[in-house]
């Protein structure tokens, strides 16, 4: 044999010693160190939500390394006891994940469960990225605008039993206004609503450095034209749409749900209904100011300032204030439910929680904030313990808000902020 004991022993010990630092990271991401931002990202974001994989994957490694004789010396057993002490950490994120059920409850304690709601099935845990749930059709690729050159695309996914008069709702992709498609993202809340009786539409629109700030905005405030023209195409119930999206797709949809029938970003379709019934930003970006100062280096010289917005902040800050949710609040926001990750090093949890504050504070509507333990930006790309208990939460969310938007006279529940860490984050005044 090419190798002895003592290499094996050797090589378990750094085996597990990589698999260690996967872990660590996942309770530690890298935030601030360029070079290590992005596979500290993807490292801690897919540990954290694959905790069990990993577990299964690491274990018959070690089982394997075992068998080879890796205990028979000392970096063997250290590597061992790495080993374990991962498997611990492991655990702890899959415990995170789990108790996201409990974060949900203690958000929407004041909202019945639904009655008999299909849940997400076990095969999707398993093999994460099976995203197809049965009963449900998916119509790709229907045309709703052609602009600036363009052709914009959205897909549908419904139930197949007929049905009419259905509540919709808009999904927005994330990608940083930069990149990104409707095939990516969204899916395992898409086909969870679509089980349950929703008339889902994932919309693309244009992207930076192509489009300019408001263009995106736009394309969706006309894709929910289009939507509330073809309801009994679909089926849907016009007066009952609402929207969600992650990260520069949060953003879209807090500026969706603010900017209600604004002229503004209707040009050509200003007498057009684009009103909204309940929004759900996840992971979103709420200030394009930098007021508490958590945006990440060099992210609006490099990016937001001659990308998408195509302007500098110092010269002209009225645009960027006007393209923040934060500064577009007002007391006739529809109900909201906003979730964040605790952990997200792309888009930080202290806007989140002054965005929700300050929404709770202005709106009269219900405002409801969950803010989820050891999650990390983009946490629901796939099924995972913690996407599973995200689709319950959000599900019964919106259809409490479509049972009261179905009874008009029903008194609206107590707003409610619930982090984990109850205590709001306060502007800190910097630019």
């Amino acid at each position: 044999m090419w190798f002895s004991e003592t290499h094996v022993a050797w090589l378990f010990l750094a085996v597990s010693l990589l698999g260690a630092v996967f872990t660590l990271n996942a309770f530690v991401p890298v935030r601030r160190i360029p070079v290590l931002f992005v596979p500290s990202f993807f490292g801690s974001w897919l540990t954290a939500e694959l905790a069990l994989h990993h577990i299964v994957w690491q274990a018959i490694a070690t089982v394997l390394f075992l068998e080879l004789g890796a205990l028979s010396h000392w970096p063997g057993m250290v590597g061992m006891g790495i080993t374990i002490a991962s498997w611990l950490g492991l655990l702890i994120l899959f415990r995170d994940g789990h108790n996201t059920r409990h974060t949900f409850d203690d958000a929407l304690v004041d909202l019945s469960q639904p009655e008999n709601s299909a849940r997400l099935p076990l095969t999707q845990l398993v093999v994460p990225f099976l995203f197809r749930r049965a009963g449900v059709e998916v119509l790709r690729d229907v045309t709703y605008r052609e602009v600036a050159g363009k052709t914009l695309r959205l897909d549908v996914a419904m139930p197949k039993e007929p049905g009419a008069r259905r509540p919709a709702i808009m999904q927005i992709h994330g990608g940083a206004w930069i990149i990104g498609d409707k095939r990516e993202q969204g899916w395992p809340l898409i086909g969870h609503l679509a089980a349950n009786g929703w008339v889902c539409f994932n919309v693309n629109y244009r992207l930076s450095p192509a489009a300019t700030w408001p263009d995106h905005l736009v394309d969706l405030k006309y894709a929910l034209k289009w939507i509330r023209e073809h309801a009994d195409e679909y089926g849907i119930d016009p007066s009952f749409i609402a929207v969600t999206g992650g990260s520069a797709g949060g953003h879209l949809t807090a500026m969706m749900a603010l900017t209600a029938n604004d002229p503004e970003y209707q040009p050509g379709f200003e007498d057009a209904d684009t009103s909204l019934q309940a929004a759900i930003p996840v992971y979103g970006v709420y200030d394009f100011t930098n007021r508490l100062d958590t945006m990440l280096p060099r992210f609006r010289s490099r990016m937001l300032e001659p990308m998408i917005m195509k302007a500098f902040f110092e010269r002209e800050p009225k645009k960027f204030h006007r393209a923040s949710p934060l500064d577009r609040v007002h007391p006739g926001a529809p109900p909201f439910l906003i979730v964040h990750g605790d952990r997200d090093t792309l888009a930080p949890v202290e806007d989140a929680r002054l965005f929700a504050e300050t929404l709770r504070n202005s709106s009269r509507a219900p405002v409801m904030y969950t803010e989820l333990r050891g999650a990390q930006h983009a946490f629901d790309i796939f099924a995972s313990p913690r996407t599973a208990r995200m689709l319950d939460g959000t599900l019964r969310f919106l259809t409490a808000m479509h049972e009261r938007a179905k009874s008009a006279d029903a008194p609206l529940p107590a707003e409610r902020f619930s982090p984990s860490d109850p205590a709001p984050a306060v502007a800190s005044g910097n630019n």
